[in-house]
């Protein structure tokens, strides 16, 4: 008896080795790395393993058989049981194992493996993964699909009439015993990690509710009630348009009715942005874009409501939601998530705004003199201001830069990098002009009001900005000079020197007087003119220059001060002027070097008015008459 006990043991240990070596020369053959099997070859390491699942049980149970036989004759024989009992536990542990690691090997195999999906009607019932014979796993899915949807269309359909028949390699489900509407093999089972009666029963479950469902979806009852709904969401459609139409249509009125109280332009501190009629206009307009949008979006949340009535167009519903609510939920999640950056951002952007107010408040101290800062002066406030409070925005948006939406995006770069382009090509002139303003700030040539000359151009400046400077001329011309020209142009400022606590500027003008004139009656008469004349210092007293000796005449420059630099023209004009008259009544005649006077008989260049009634004039028929001979 235990030879044959023995034998038996012998046996069965050679049947497994003999099966164990035969499924580990067909999976070293049939099993390649799962990175690169496509389905099919997923679908045979899946049919391999089931094999090897079904030999291993074949042996574990032929085992498990002897072992139990072996235990029943060995009683009464302590040692005997003990050692059946502990080979009964490792076939049960080595099974558990076994099958651990066939489920993880599933697993791994459907990460790369694509599911064939049954939809005989609007939604997907299951998937099918595996192939029987010759019969893919996409043709068994459009085979199932096809027969589910013909079930549907059977006039006397009954539920009842579908039952789960067992085979020898798995389940079918039946109509009427008859009709094959779909095969669950032990292959999908596996694949499922299932039991073969289990997953049949729940593909059976899922194919009654599907047509249940769907023909009671599409029964006359239900189309009465879908129609009805249908007119109701279009009633109910038309009433909210009229009544958002009547709304927006109180607003333009009661808008209208109070124009005088709600129109009152649009101002940004001093820049006027909008007329009363241009503000009344756009409000007006943005209403009733306003209205449109309102009235757009209630029919297209009411698309949604129709579509969710009819089967067919049911999956459109969730289509529609999800262009509006993906967008918004993108939106927000995005407004959420930026909240701590925009947190941080505001702190930075109102620690620069009181550096800013504190900066314009000591410029602006400074300018009025409160604050005095030596070597630098006043005038300089405002400019150094300006430009330190650029320095600090331009600080303040690299450290906003990496806080803001977007900024490390490959596109926010691209475009940052093309505009740093454009302003680099296309700036290289705004620039130099830029440097030449900041130059001729902290030079201080002239100032706003200064009657100034560059170059040809002789005026009043009205305007000094960083690019260029505006000059009115006596002509009322407004001529604007770029600042680099005017850096490299010499530049005369007529009114530097007008302060009250200076004498002024010194206007000159040059006559040419003959030498029978004693020089000391010219002086005195030139600066009689000048006394005369409006605008003109009385002290320091005016002063005549000779500035030549010429062959016929002698050159006087008479100078004088003034402080209305602006007036130059019209002083000039007044001193000429009284030049003429004082010359006249002093009997000085102004001769140009080029007249010649033949006192033969011609009358003298002093007008008549300046002449005393006593004087008599030379007669020209009198041959007597000595050249410059005047009667008194």
């Amino acid at each position: 008896m235990n030879q044959a006990r023995a034998f038996n043991t012998c046996r069965i240990a050679i049947i497994a080795v003999v099966l164990s070596f035969c499924f580990s020369a067909v999976n070293a053959q049939q099993v390649p790395p799962a990175d690169s099997l496509q389905n099919d070859s997923l679908r045979r390491v899946a049919e391999a393993l089931l094999l090897q699942q079904q030999q291993q049980q074949h042996i574990d149970s032929m085992m498990r058989t002897q072992l139990q036989e072996e235990l029943k004759q060995s009683e009464g024989n302590a040692r005997k049981t003990k050692e059946l009992e502990d080979k009964l536990k490792e076939i049960a542990i080595s099974d558990s194992i076994r099958k651990d690691a066939q489920l993880q090997r599933i697993a791994e195999l459907k990460k790369n493996s694509t599911g064939y999906a049954v939809v005989p009607f609007n939604d997907t019932l299951f998937f099918i993964f595996t192939k029987i014979g010759s019969f893919s796993a996409a043709e068994r899915a459009a085979a199932v699909t096809l027969r589910i949807q013909n079930l549907y269309e059977e006039p006397f359909y009954q539920g009842d009439s579908l039952k789960i028949n067992e085979t020898e390699n798995g389940f079918d489900i039946l109509y009427n015993k008859e009709i094959i509407i779909l095969s669950v093999t032990n292959l999908d089972a596996l694949w499922m990690d299932k039991d073969g009666r289990q997953l049949a029963e729940e593909y059976l479950s899922l194919i009654k509710k599907a047509i249940g469902e769907e023909r009671e979806a599409n029964s006359f009852r239900k189309w009465i009630k879908r129609i009805a709904l249908v007119l109701l969401i279009i009633l109910g459609v038309g009433l909210l348009i009229f009544s958002i139409n009547k709304i927006f249509k109180w607003v333009t009125l009661f808008l209208v009715a109070n124009e005088h109280k709600y129109f009152t332009g649009l101002k940004i501190r001093n820049v006027k942005i909008f007329t009363a009629d241009q503000h009344q206009h756009f409000i007006l307009r943005l209403n009733n874009v306003i209205r449109i949008l309102v009235i757009i979006l209630a029919v297209y949340l009411a698309l949604p409501l129709l579509f969710s009535i009819f089967p067919e167009t049911k999956t459109w519903t969730g289509t529609l939601l999800k262009w509006i609510l993906t967008p918004a939920k993108s939106a927000l999640w995005g407004i959420i998530d930026f909240l701590p950056s925009l947190f941080t951002i505001l702190v930075i952007f109102f620690i620069f705004r009181y550096a800013i107010k504190g900066l314009k408040y000591f410029a602006h101290e400074i300018e009025r003199g409160r604050i005095q800062m030596t070597g630098f002066h006043p005038d300089w406030a405002q400019t150094t201001a300006n430009i330190v409070k650029f320095l600090l925005y331009a600080f303040m948006m690299v450290l906003i830069f990496p806080y803001l939406p977007g900024s490390g995006s490959d596109i926010f770069k691209g475009v940052s990098v093309f505009i740093g382009v454009l302003f680099s090509l296309g700036s290289s002139s705004a620039i130099s002009n830029m440097v030449a303003g900041l130059v001729i700030t902290y030079m201080r040539p002239f100032k706003i009001g200064d009657r100034i000359k560059i170059g040809e151009i002789t005026g009043d400046v009205i305007e000094k900005t960083m690019l260029v400077t505006r000059i009115r001329t006596i002509k009322n011309e407004d001529i604007t000079v770029p600042n680099s020209t005017v850096l490299l142009s010499s530049t005369i400022n007529y009114s530097s020197n007008t302060k009250p606590e200076d004498n002024g500027l010194i206007i000159h003008t040059t006559v040419t007087i003959g030498y029978d004139v004693p020089w000391k009656k010219m002086n005195e008469t030139l600066i009689n003119a000048a006394l005369r004349t409006e605008f003109i210092q009385k002290e320091p007293v005016p002063f005549v220059l000779q500035t030549s000796l010429d062959d016929f005449y002698v050159s006087y420059q008479v100078n004088a001060y003034t402080k209305e630099a602006n007036n130059m023209a019209m002083i000039y004009s007044q001193l000429h002027q009284n030049i003429q008259d004082c010359c006249n009544e002093a009997g000085i005649e102004i001769l140009s070097p080029h007249y010649r006077a033949m006192r033969d008989g011609n009358m003298t260049t002093i007008p008549s008015d300046y002449l005393n009634k006593e004087t008599t004039r030379p007669d020209p028929a009198d041959k007597d008459t000595k050249p410059g001979d005047i009667d008194q």
